[in-house]
């Protein structure tokens, strides 16, 4: 299967940053979000990685122009008409059930039968966002790592319904962007958050029982065990909201008391403290 244009459902962190992956490997890529604000968000957001590596040297004026030039947008909410002539869709809203539900379904009604479905969620069941079109078969998770431009991994979820059709495609798509896939079983966390998951709360409730600052925390995993980013450093990255919706799902799912969300991190949500983007998490930052 030729793919030419790839449509992105969602330009929020990981949304932009699957949009640039894709335009730099020369894609032609549509890129939606609920409304103009979002979508500028998100474009300055590309648009600034960009310049970036053009300051570097890594890039030309010229190439980063051209990359621009390949994405295109599309306010929906629910219209999704913009994707039709679209080849392989990726959704990347936010981590609920029942918007990614609602996304499968109406992308469904718009878009021509060969098109591959895929799902950036992290957490959440693939095959129950799959029965929602009718064409199970094409529908897959391909979850990115954040940053997206810059994570190497992808993990590529097969559903009891996934053809081994759509699973070669997935493959070579994610080699035609430079990246290394692995294969998961639709289960909850799929593998690299199944294993890091109780990694990351244990990290959070040494926090809230006083075992240890965050600070500590993080410098312990990064002087101690060489990782590049503490866990908690790295939940701020990933975002505090994310985080909860991730594993409350997670929670429902098995209802193994090793995903239940500590009291502390909810009342951080409830606080607005969401990490990185809002300038307060378990770190101070300046918000951009």
């Amino acid at each position: 299967m030729e793919i030419k244009r790839v449509g992105v459902v969602g330009c929020g962190i990981m949304g932009s940053g699957i949009t640039q992956v894709c335009a730099q490997s020369g894609y032609e890529v549509v890129v939606s979000d609920v409304n103009e604000e979002r979508l500028k968000k998100g474009l300055a957001s590309i648009d600034k990685t960009l310049a970036k590596s053009v300051e570097k040297g890594k890039l030309s004026q010229q190439i980063k122009e051209s990359i621009l030039s390949r994405i295109k947008t599309t306010v929906s909410t629910t219209d999704f008409s913009g994707f039709s002539n679209c080849d392989f869709m990726i959704e990347a809203v936010t981590e609920d059930m029942s918007i990614k539900k609602n996304v499968f379904a109406m992308i469904d009604k718009v878009c021509p039968g060969h098109i591959i479905f895929a799902t950036n969620t992290s957490t959440l069941s693939v095959i129950n966002l799959a029965a929602t079109t009718k064409k199970p078969d094409k529908v897959m998770g391909m979850h990115f790592f954040n940053p997206a431009p810059i994570m190497q991994l992808v993990e590529i979820v097969r559903t009891i319904a996934t053809s081994d059709e759509t699973i070669g495609v997935g493959k070579e798509f994610a080699k035609s962007l430079s990246k290394t896939s692995v294969i998961a079983k639709d289960i909850e966390g799929f593998i690299a958050n199944r294993l890091t998951t109780t990694f990351f709360l244990t990290a959070i409730r040494m926090v809230e029982a006083n075992f240890a600052t965050a600070e500590d925390i993080d410098k312990a995993m990064c002087l101690g065990y060489n990782h590049p980013m503490g866990p908690l450093a790295l939940l701020d990255l990933i975002g505090l909201d994310t985080f909860l919706l991730g594993i409350s799902s997670m929670y429902e799912e098995t209802k193994d008391s090793q995903f239940a969300p500590p009291t502390l991190l909810k009342k951080m949500v409830a606080a607005g403290w969401f990490g990185r983007k809002t300038g307060k998490g378990f770190h101070q930052y300046n918000p951009n």
